[in-house]
């Protein structure tokens, strides 16, 4: 009897042994596939169209209140303004571009600063080369940044005392106030005004940069070199630019997604730094008037706002402005 308990209570154990080790034993779980959605985004977002051929497509502004999206290299242009393309004081070049937006600070500034340089310098006025797309973005062919309609390039050349074809807006060109060696300024075509010109636009509290070639920023060292150059330190050197400078003005207070350019170095820039740039390798970099540096970045390279951007309906009051200021022939 007694060997029977033992036996009974023996396979009891071995079965709860069993039953535990069953319950313990490792489990295999097959993981979970890849999301077939997320995939199908991922691919549409690699082999979607640059963002430059998207946003030069757009004609017209899109609606919705005036801000500046992103950084200055890599953004976009909410509820632009156009600049007209001819204003007592300025006339707009390359109008076929259709690069004359901006945000309504950029083009309150050409207003204002016009005529203020026309008057410093003695010119009829200015011509103004390329602002922005009206939604800003990139630009297919030109330029890296001119994406947040904060951004103008402004010709060293005066603007001429009568209005300008249309023939003439398109082909001629800008005149080149560096030497051949890329070292000094033509001194056949630079004169003082074009001192003043810089200064002029340096000095505006909004300005955040002006841009010019390093032959210019080294002679604006040697002529001030006895004035006050307080203005100099915003005036940096920069490739190209030897037919006209960059200003570019600081984020808005109305746009809260606009990213800020780190503030420019202390001093005026007079110093050994400004070397660097008269060195073999930076002086045989040819930059390519139609090379488009930001012509490869995607709709995701943008901040997420800039597909709304792209994709909202069209301001209604921007067909009849632009049909006024178009240039006559």
């Amino acid at each position: 009897m007694n060997g029977n308990v033992a036996v009974v209570i023996a396979f009891s154990v071995a079965l709860t042994c069993a039953a535990t080790a069953k319950r313990t034993a490792p489990v295999h779980i097959p993981l979970p596939r890849n999301n077939p959605l997320k995939n199908i985004e991922q691919q549409k977002q690699e082999n979607s169209p640059p963002a430059a051929s998207l946003f030069s497509e757009k004609k017209l502004p899109s609606l919705g209140k005036a801000m500046a999206i992103g950084y200055y290299p890599r953004g976009c242009l909410q509820g632009g303004v156009e600049l007209p393309t001819t204003g007592p004081t300025w006339q707009v070049m390359r109008p076929s571009r259709n690069r004359n937006w901006g945000h309504p600070e950029l083009v309150k500034f050409l207003e204002r600063f016009a005529p203020l340089v026309a008057k410093a310098t003695g010119w009829k006025g200015i011509l103004i080369g390329d602002m922005a797309q009206p939604r800003g973005g990139p630009l297919p062919f030109g330029h890296k940044s001119h994406q947040i309609g904060l951004d103008v390039d402004i010709w060293f050349m005066p603007m001429p005392d009568r209005v300008l074809t249309k023939y003439e807006r398109e082909n001629i060109l800008a005149s080149n106030v560096v030497a051949a060696d890329g070292k000094h300024i033509n001194d056949k075509i630079w004169s003082p005004a074009d001192v003043v010109f810089i200064r002029t636009a340096a000095e505006q509290p909004e300005v955040e940069r002006v841009l010019v070639n390093a032959a210019i920023k080294k002679e604006l060292c040697r002529v001030e070199s006895q004035n006050d150059r307080s203005w100099m330190s915003k005036v940096r050197p920069w490739y190209g630019h030897d037919d006209h400078v960059h200003v570019r003005l600081k984020c808005p207070a109305d746009s809260p997604n606009c990213r800020a350019q780190p503030p420019v170095p202390g001093g005026d820039g007079c110093d050994k730094s400004l070397d660097h740039w008269f060195t073999d390798s930076i002086l045989r970099i040819k930059i390519p008037e139609f090379g488009g540096s930001s012509a490869g970045l995607k709709l995701k390279d943008l901040p997420a706002a800039c597909i709304a951007v792209l994709n909202a309906p069209a301001s209604p009051a921007s067909a009849a402005i632009k049909e006024q200021s178009e240039p006559r022939r």
